[in-house]
């Protein structure tokens, strides 16, 4: 009796009964301990004479962790359990920020300095950055890289899009837009295999941030937009590169052809408005130039619904790694349809439709029962879909309305808002403590609201790009005066 009795004691679930409290659902309690090991709590079925609760301590020792998915994470890395689970959110919290304040800060000198040459610094830090955070030896260090990470990111992303939007023709602008987002939900779709098969995050990590350092090598046959040069009185650097894209298409005696002369009479009228050096302050002054900036509520819209539904979906599978594979199916698939409606509808008609559909998707959706649950999922995916899609338009339209001399850094305020949305986001959740309803009706009905805010805005399908403010302000409401394809987009072949 004696030797089963020792043997019982010593079984792990034995051990559990007697040094950790259950919870309310009568489960092993995971940041508390009895002080003292509580022995008759193995004698269930006999009567128990003392009733108090026994005292508890927090976990002094460590915690054991469910590694089935991954061997190794930053929670299992620095205990992020217990009194320290809400750290977790402070890592993406931060990196968020540090894209909305890289926005700020790095925009202004992308219009200042150069689209090229910021993208390439950026490019560097953040891949120094983020390949040593993979190797940072306390949290702190780990969330201040990220931090400094997120300050890159936004700028890489804005002038990816201002360099190939500067040098593409008109017509080809929305291929260019699609194809690049699309590269964000192959992307995505990536990072989910990748993951299944590096399960450690050290390594993982790496994997991520070490071809940063190869895309270097690449970006230094970049050519340096010629609308930008142009606007900062550089004529003859933006000859140069002129040339060098001319080369680069096949375009035969392209020296002879494109001489300072013949490229400075194409644009005069370009040469002239930037005699004067231009201000940001002059922005407060253009009405048309203000009223593009009000399409930063449709990103923040977009953004909110966005990740909105993304929370939603999250919780209806266990497998992660599939979960993230089939969201980049999605929104790749978005994509491409968007693409359709961008050619034949305009881009107006395009953040309209979506928006409402991705809203009427929300709604629906929040007063279906729990039971449709396959009609749910359905929905929800509908959503992101239209939300993807719509924002791929609302890309190229943000694009196309604003002036290159300022393109950078009004596309970082605007892109600010898109982070905000993503921060704000999650947190109108705690709005289920009051219904259960409430956060997604919140959702729904800004993103039909984002819609209402492109009405304004004019229809710039098919239209070349404006450079300065005066060109902005020239524009008629719905459509822009069309003008002939200027020197630099001629010589391209896409």
């Amino acid at each position: 009796l004696s030797f089963i009795l020792t043997k019982n004691i010593y079984h792990q679930d034995a051990l559990l009964r007697i040094s950790i409290p259950l919870d309310s659902n009568l489960k092993p309690e995971k940041c508390r301990r009895f002080i003292l090991p509580q022995w008759q709590l193995l004698h269930l079925n006999e009567t128990v004479t003392n009733t108090a609760e026994p005292d508890t301590e927090p976990c002094v020792d460590g915690w054991v962790y469910d590694r089935s998915y991954f061997p190794s994470t930053i929670i299992t890395e620095w205990d992020l359990v217990c009194e320290s689970q809400s750290l977790k959110s402070v890592v993406q919290t931060l990196f968020m920020t540090g894209s909305l304040l890289g926005s700020l800060i790095y925009s202004p000198l992308s219009d200042r300095f150069g689209r090229k040459v910021v993208y390439q610094w950026c490019l560097l830090q953040l891949g120094i950055v983020d390949t040593a955070a993979a190797f940072a030896p306390t949290f702190l260090i780990y969330c201040i890289l990220r931090f400094w990470a997120g300050l890159n990111i936004m700028t890489i992303t804005i002038n990816s899009f201002s360099l190939m939007s500067e040098w593409t023709i008109s017509k080809r602008k929305s291929v260019g837009v699609v194809l690049m987002m699309s590269s964000y939900s192959i992307g995505q779709m990536f990072l989910g295999g990748l993951a299944f098969a590096i399960r450690n995050w050290h390594t993982l990590h790496l994997a991520v941030s070490v071809p940063l350092f190869v895309l270097l090598f690449p970006s230094r046959k970049l050519v340096e937009s010629f609308r930008w040069l142009i606007v900062r009185n550089q004529l003859e650097k933006g000859v140069k590169e002129l040339r060098r894209v001319a080369h680069i298409n096949g375009k035969k005696n392209a020296e002879e052809t494109l001489t300072i002369e013949y490229v400075k009479s194409t644009i005069q009228n370009v040469l002239d408005a930037v005699h004067t050096k231009p201000s940001i302050f002059q922005l407060f002054h253009a009405l048309n130039v203000i009223r593009c900036l009000f399409s930063f509520h449709f990103r923040f819209s977009s953004a909110v619904s966005f990740y909105g539904l993304v929370l939603n979906l999250q919780h209806l599978g266990s497998n992660i790694f599939m979960f993230q594979v089939l969201f980049g199916a999605i929104t790749l698939t978005a994509r491409f349809v968007s693409l359709w409606t961008l050619n034949y509808m305009g881009l107006r008609t395009n953040q309209i439709l979506f928006s409402f559909l991705a809203g009427v998707s929300i709604l629906v959706n929040t007063f279906l029962p729990q039971e449709m649950q396959i009609l749910r999922v359905v929905l929800a995916t509908l959503g992101i879909g239209c939300v993807s899609a719509a924002s791929t338009g609302s890309t190229l339209h943000q694009i196309e309305l604003l002036p290159t001399v300022f393109r950078s850094t009004l596309g970082g305020i605007i892109s600010g808002f898109h982070r905000i949305g993503a921060i704000v986001a999650p947190l109108l959740m705690i709005l289920l403590g009051y219904s259960l309803h409430l956060p997604w009706i919140i959702y729904g009905v800004i993103t039909l609201l984002a819609g209402l805010v492109i009405l304004p805005l004019p229809e710039t399908r098919n239209q070349p790009l404006v450079n300065t403010i005066q060109d902005v302000e020239n524009n008629t409401k719905y459509s822009r005066k069309v003008k002939q394809e200027d020197t630099s987009t001629k010589v391209t072949q896409f």
